[in-house]
């Protein structure tokens, strides 16, 4: 017996099948819900985190000291040295009156500022502003260059970068075993929705097979019904994550907070946390579904 149907049928079939299931349906759409709100803050945590590190590497600099018995020509000689060492980008010699100079103008708004304007280039000293390539490894960076014969001290923060990148490796590790984790058990739980369909009906499914049903036309409405039940969980938990980011955003939008850390804006980046949970959604519904139809099919 073999009849065409359209996808109104499946999908009709499909809201048919979650409507009689209620509290079973309803647990599924919750779990999903729960668990790609907990990887979406994770991935977004993580997300927020690697843009701040990467405004740190746009800046990853450090400043290293020339010794003070070094001439001026000596001191731009050694520029050569340090370009040559491992995981230096680039390298800008700055004079000590420049150093002066630049000094006076960062702080021209502090009350202090004339007593800032009227230091003496003599305080300074003749630097290199070394940039690099990787800031995981501005330790190791800082101490090849302080070797170079000739640089005397430096001004670095090691252990602020190394704080960065070491939270953001935990976040993002800590995020991709939820997402495995949870999409497992978001499958799980659809998985065994579906199967407590195909279990009442499966007389229903015994019969259709005998009739010439094909597996496609038998498996279509609960593919459908697991589909329905991701896509609805993908769209909730789309709107609950968009309104805990907001109110996140709202709490640290402090002048404090906002010197030290800037969160991306949600209607930056909504497009792809949409497609994000909307996939997720349709590949636990889709596969809880194939794996709960499957042992029905073999008749």
């Amino acid at each position: 017996m073999k009849r065409s149907y359209n996808f109104g049928y499946y999908i009709a079939e499909g809201f048919r099948s979650i409507f009689t299931h209620g509290l079973m349906s309803f647990t599924a759409v919750f779990m999903i819900v729960a668990c790609l709100l907990i990887m979406g803050s994770f991935s977004l945590v993580a997300v927020n985190l690697e843009r701040e590190l990467g405004k740190l590497e746009q800046d990853n600099r450090f400043l290293a000291f020339v010794d003070e018995t070094y001439t001026r020509e000596q001191a731009m000689a050694l520029k050569t040295q340090i370009e040559a060492v491992p995981n230096v980008a680039s390298v800008i010699f700055e004079t000590k009156e420049e150093a002066q100079k630049n000094y006076a103008a960062k702080y021209a708004s502090d009350k202090n500022a004339a007593l800032y304007a009227e230091l003496p280039a003599e305080v300074f000293r003749d630097r290199y502003a070394v940039h690099m390539t990787d800031l995981s490894l501005i330790q190791e960076t800082v101490d090849a260059v302080e070797a170079v014969e000739g640089i005397e001290g430096h001004q670095a923060a090691p252990e602020v970068a190394q704080g960065f990148v070491l939270v953001r490796n935990v976040a993002a590790g800590v995020a991709a075993i939820l997402i495995v984790l949870l999409l497992f058990i978001s499958g799980f739980i659809i998985y065994n929705t579906i199967r407590l369909g195909t279990f009442s009906r499966r007389e229903e499914i015994v019969i259709m097979k005998m009739c010439g049903a094909t597996n496609g036309f038998v498996r279509g409405p609960f593919i459908f019904e697991g589909m329905i039940l991701g896509l609805i969980g993908a769209v909730l938990a789309f709107f609950c994550q968009w309104g805990i980011y907001e109110l996140i955003v709202q709490a640290i939008d402090t002048e404090t907070t906002a010197q030290l850390l800037s969160v991306i804006p949600f209607q930056e980046i909504w497009p792809k946390v949409l497609g994000v949970f909307a996939g997720a959604g349709l590949v636990v519904g889709t596969s809880g579904s194939v794996m709960a139809i499957h042992k029905f099919l073999n008749v």
